[in-house]
């Protein structure tokens, strides 16, 4: 249930929240290891359902990947019989890695430390000289495969995403995303094809990229690729969707939609990032499709914690957001298309990746807000953000995307699971 003003600070000897609660975030936040250190048990590993990628990545049995929940690695892999399962990339006997590369097929998981074996679910199959050898040494005669497996997750899978979480109780993932599901279900509407990835180290804390995809009017304001060539713009049809209890949210926009000159003069007066001398030198990276009928150019999808999917005109990509320690953080991009797409279109697809991504046309300005961000507060023992645009509360009275309260609602959701 959506509170109408803010909640009361809890006492926490870890931080003290400002009184005016989730309408501020104290620099601190973001800097403090004691603050990560909790936020790797009380978020990565608490109740949140966590994104490990695409179906598609692993598309036949024997195959897997390797990614990370927070700071700790994990393994996802396709069993024989088709089933999809995520488990601790340890070995359940001295804790290397099982798992090195970031993709691959086998029949076993091999830790190459001591012989430790495991099938495809984690489960332990063999453990080298077990039983000794010439009757000396091996393991005792109590020990059991079947309690020395690799640590697997609650996994499930959801229009050819992959997600997982600690948290055996945890609500069903549709249930948890809620209405945000909607979005997810326009953009992920058939079988999906792996079309590329990038990765990016930011230097920031995690939380500052987290915000900048929630943050819905910042994109008027910083890229001079949507305001200049108005992919999207605050005069635009648009709207913002959080879910009912503001963990996630997915806003939109239509291009050519401004209803009066006026509007459109009203948003770009003045802004720095409107600059009608920059020239394509191939529009046709504008000449995108409408291929779901409903005129959204850009739709932006962020999940509690750490995902975010997005369509970009005909770009379609999932990020997925990895702590690195307090001040920087990997942004893992995976670039995909619809398994029927056309030639023409995976070219148009291909080209507008250039959109996005650690070098993109949009995107680039992103990163380097995050690390601007972390270098202007310092130790952060000074200051607090300061988020009331669009009002104090954490609804609202409308679905405008000149708010910032999918911000609001985030350091809200945050408070709540770190007892703050």
């Amino acid at each position: 249930m959506h509170a109408s003003s803010p909640a009361a600070p809890c006492p926490s000897p870890l931080l003290a929240w400002p009184a005016e609660g989730y309408t501020r975030a104290p620099y601190r936040i973001y800097v403090d290891p004691d603050v990560y250190a909790r936020e790797q048990e009380a978020i990565f590993r608490g109740s949140s359902w966590h994104y490990l990628g695409l179906e598609a990545e692993i598309p036949d049995p024997g195959c897997y990947k390797t990614t990370y929940i927070g700071d700790l690695p994990v393994l996802v892999t396709r069993a024989e019989d088709g089933s999809v399962h995520a488990m601790l990339n340890r070995c359940s006997h001295r804790g290397n890695l099982v798992a090195r590369e970031p993709f691959g097929k086998a029949k076993r998981l091999y830790c190459v430390y001591h012989a430790w074996s495991f099938n495809l679910r984690g489960e332990l199959t063999a453990a080298a000289f077990r039983h000794g050898l010439r009757g000396e040494g091996g393991l005792p005669d109590d020990f059991d495969l079947a309690d020395h497996g690799l640590r697997r997750l609650r996994t499930t899978t959801f229009l050819g995403l992959v997600f997982a979480t600690f948290d055996n109780s945890l609500e069903p993932l549709e249930d948890w995303l809620g209405e945000v599901a909607d979005g997810m279900r326009r953009v992920l509407r058939k079988p999906l094809k792996v079309l590329g990835y990038d990765t990016q180290r930011i230097h920031a804390n995690w939380k500052m990229y987290h915000e900048n995809p929630r943050d819905s009017y910042h994109a008027n304001i910083l890229h001079t690729f949507y305001a200049t060539f108005g992919l999207s713009r605050q005069s635009q049809e648009s709207g913002m969707i959080l879910d009912g209890h503001g963990r996630h949210v997915y806003f939109y926009t239509k291009a050519n939609t401004e209803t009066a000159s006026s509007d459109f003069d009203q948003a770009t007066t003045g802004l720095r990032s409107v600059n009608s001398a920059f020239k394509l030198e191939d529009p046709g990276l504008l000449a995108w499709r409408d291929e779901h009928g409903d005129g959204v150019s850009v739709q932006i999808l962020t999940a509690y914690p750490t995902f975010v999917l997005h369509q970009i005109a005909n770009s379609l990509a999932t990020r997925q957001l990895v702590p690195r320690g307090p001040g920087q953080a990997d942004l893992v991009w995976t670039y995909f298309g619809y398994a029927d797409d056309d030639d023409e279109m995976t070219r148009l697809r291909l080209a507008q990746i250039n959109l996005v991504g650690s070098a993109g046309m949009v995107s680039v300005e992103d990163a380097a807000v995050c690390e601007m961000i972390a270098k202007a507060i310092g130790d952060g023992r000074l200051g607090a953000s300061f988020i009331e645009m669009g009002g104090r509360d954490l609804q609202g009275a409308s679905a405008t995307k000149l708010s910032e309260r999918a911000i609001r609602n985030f350091w809200n959701i945050y408070r709540q699971d770190m007892g703050l």
